[in-house]
């Protein structure tokens, strides 16, 4: 087959784009100068948009919930059949713990009488059940069940809660809620701390890369503006669509990221045309056009692998990849005139207020540090890619020991209502019920279609249960009230997040209850939370080779497109899986190793929350090409001028490498100043993408992509002819 690979020797000239490729270039050249030309009107329409969106979400009062729904899974099937049978059963229901520090909660019998009574008569709840006390008497719970999903009770239903516990609570009894009513006590994350730190630093870091006090504000205040619209945009969706109460933060904490690197790629193109002796407006028409082009395809890589995650079926994953594409693609377009129109305003007065005389994203000649150090690359290229796999390789080891589970309120910050419900049940020395009391599995059993009689198979799945392991406590299987179920529940010897409780969640629906149940012609089920929760573990686990699969063939598809080459996009994934494959080490080795936990704030180590890894596997990948395609871009322009793979590899990290390392280190900074947050699964996604963010512009960018290009030399734009003609031609 033939190639497409300039013939030897010496440099050949660029053919002439194809009258689609222009077009899309005089298009965004014209964007830029459009947006430069009415700069005052294109800032109003973002400041009315602004204005706008965040009046939307405010009006449409949006609600988030964590609430899971697996349809056709086991869990679900065995609530759908207890639903039908007994519905009181299957009603929605949470925990109210009391608790006395002395004495029994017995012996305040009138004051918790009385909460009983104001639990009932609470709007929505219908039924409350009768008091579970512990062995010494000191702590008791009881069961409210409600009509309504806990989640549309909204966070002020509280309120109803302190009121009709008051009773207990000033005779000084402690009184705590937990279970599902956790969606109803705990309020929505606020992360304005987080977001505060993170723009502060993204501030000194432009600074020092710009020198210039308004070269660095612009950014950041041109990413807000578009930040802010995004979660307004996500909040105004929120009255269509639930959304889990992580995405208006991993929105923000994305958008912030992806908006100011744009931001920050196209005002160091826009100071380099006004240094080249250009004026302001072609200076900014080049900018869109060179690296506006570059932004649109940086922002639809990492939208593409976001959407992905819809592939995985689960609306739960998809929903949350959906709002932070919201949060990509506004931000994108405000870097694409909004970033113009005020570069466009500040004209050549951007670098008149100084804080140093140079600045670190200026570049140099061809006889750079940048151009030495591809050079010294060259000369040792297999040794440069050696280290550089060999320390990712180390860092993912953890990777196989990786245990995906759900976080419970034993993490909760400490001293909230959910926290001490835990902890108060959770204590089995006397005073509390041993942490699998935090975790039941209500067991269901049709025998609608048995062949046996409905006696004997209670006998027989009760007998089983009694004999597996890690299980503390059985309640016997009872029948409903039309007979058509058994129903019983299985209280585990470790808490919800233990390995022991996942492992007896697999046993029970493995293989004890269906050799329990083999020849009688029933099905048997676990069904509740905690069982829920495990069938999304495993769910997850299933399908994400599928989302793997998706962004990979969809991310080479893109870079074959753009570079026309099959060895830049098969190295360009390869290397994004090491990199991930590093960062899910290091998740591991911080949160599920308990390596990291008091840094972080927790308690104890934690598993990795199950949809953690799918979620950063899209971002990662999305943000990790952000930086390829920006080095790749101008190594490739480079090597259509010179045909010189050397030089070009050196062209591309001097034109970049400075403004890749600032952008990182911004995008650091912001990722990690949300591991503050006060959610676990905001803490886990932070740290694992700024570790992959750290990693791409360092052990990636200057390692790898440089040493394995030298190592490929010519091979690197090899393109077969007949697969040029057929694939569309976007021009870098």
């Amino acid at each position: 087959m033939r190639s497409s690979v300039p013939p030897e020797p010496g440099p050949q000239p660029a053919a002439p784009a194809p009258q689609s490729t222009v077009a899309a270039t005089g298009r965004l050249a014209r964007l830029g100068a459009f947006c430069a030309r009415h700069a005052p009107w294109v800032v109003a329409v973002w400041l009315v948009l602004l204005v706008a969106a965040l009046a939307g979400r405010h009006a449409v009062g949006a609600t988030f919930s964590d609430q899971l729904t697996l349809p056709g899974s086991q869990s679900a099937t065995g609530g759908d059949l207890l639903a039908a049978s007994d519905p009181a059963a299957a009603a929605p229901s949470g925990l109210v713990v009391f608790h006395t520090g002395s004495g029994t909660v017995a012996a305040r019998q009138q004051p918790v009488d009385s909460a009983l009574s104001g639990l009932k008569a609470m709007p929505h709840a219908t039924a409350v059940s009768s008091l579970v006390t512990s062995k010494d008497g000191a702590t008791a719970y009881t069961t409210v069940s409600f009509d309504e999903p806990l989640k549309s009770l909204g966070h002020g239903y509280v309120d109803q809660l302190d009121k009709a516990t008051a009773p207990a609570r000033d005779d000084g009894v402690q009184v705590a809620y937990g279970g599902g009513l956790d969606q109803v006590t705990t309020a929505p994350a606020d992360d304005l701390g987080s977001e505060l730190v993170g723009i502060g630093a993204a501030l000194v870091i432009l600074l020092l890369v710009f020198g210039s006090v308004l070269a660095a504000v612009l950014p950041l205040l041109c990413a807000l503006a578009g930040v802010l619209v995004g979660i307004g945009v996500v909040g105004i969706v929120a009255g269509a669509i639930t959304f889990a109460t992580a995405a208006p933060t991993l929105a923000t904490m994305i958008g912030l990221g992806v908006g100011i690197d744009y931001a920050l790629f196209l005002t160091t193109r826009f100071r380099q045309d006004l240094m080249d002796g250009r004026t302001p407006t072609e200076a900014v028409a080049r900018t869109s056009a060179s690296s506006g082009h570059a932004v649109l395809v940086a922002a639809t890589t990492v939208a593409v692998a976001l959407l992905s995650l819809y592939a995985c079926g689960l609306s739960f994953i998809g929903e949350l990849g959906l709002a932070a594409t919201i949060a990509v693609v506004v931000t994108a377009s405000a870097s694409l005139t909004l970033v113009p129109a005020a570069l466009a305003l500040t004209g050549r007065i951007i670098d008149r207020w100084t804080v140093r005389r140079k600045p670190v994203a200026e570049t140099a000649g061809d006889d750079d540090s940048w151009h030495r150090y591809a050079r010294m690359v060259s000369r040792h290229s297999a040794v440069f890619l050696s280290c550089g796999v060999a320390l990712l390789a180390v860092l993912a080891v953890p990777l196989f020991s990786m245990r995906l589970g759900h976080v419970d309120d034993g993490a909760a910050k400490s001293g909230s209502t959910s926290r001490i419900a835990f902890d108060l049940i959770s204590d089995g020395q006397g005073t509390g019920f041993g942490p699998g009391a935090n975790a039941p599995f209500t067991v269901v059993v049709d025998v609608s279609q048995a062949g046996v009689p409905a006696s004997q198979i209670s006998d027989d799945v009760d007998k089983a249960l009694q004999d597996t392991p890690d299980i503390a406590q059985t309640t016997p299987l009872q029948p409903t009230s039309d007979g058509k179920l058994l129903v019983g529940t299985v209280i585990p010897s470790g808490d919800p997040q233990s390995a022991a409780t996942g492992g007896l969640f697999n046993a029970l629906t493995g293989h004890v209850l269906p050799d329990a149940l083999r020849g009688t012609g029933a099905g048997g089920y676990l069904t509740g939370t905690a069982a829920g929760q495990f069938d999304f573990r495993d769910t997850v686990k299933d399908r994400l080779p599928i989302i793997i699969g998706i962004v990979l063939v969809a991310a080479f598809l893109l870079l074959m497109t753009v570079f026309r080459s099959l060895v830049i996009p098969l190295k360009a994934v390869l290397l994004n899986l090491l990199t991930t494959g590093a960062s899910y080490g290091v998740l591991v080795a911080a949160f599920q190793w308990g390596w990291a936990v008091g840094a972080l704030g927790l308690p104890e180590a934690v598993p990795i929350e199950s949809y953690v890894p799918m979620m950063m596997f899209a971002i990662v990948f999305g943000l990790s090409m952000d930086y390829e395609i920006f080095l790749l871009s101008r190594i490739s322009e480079t090597w259509h001028l010179t045909a010189d793979n050397t030089r070009s590899v050196g062209a591309g990290l001097s034109a970049t490498g400075r403004v890749i390392s600032s952008a990182a280190f911004i995008m650091t900074a912001v990722f990690l100043s949300f591991t503050v947050s006060p959610t676990v699964v905001v803490k886990m996604l932070a740290l694992g993408l700024a570790v992959s963010v750290v990693l791409d512009a360092t052990v990636v960018r200057l390692l790898l992509v440089p040493s394995t290009m030298f190592l490929m030399g010519r091979a690197n734009w090899w393109f077969p002819r007949r697969l040029d003609r057929v694939l569309p031609h976007v021009h870098m």
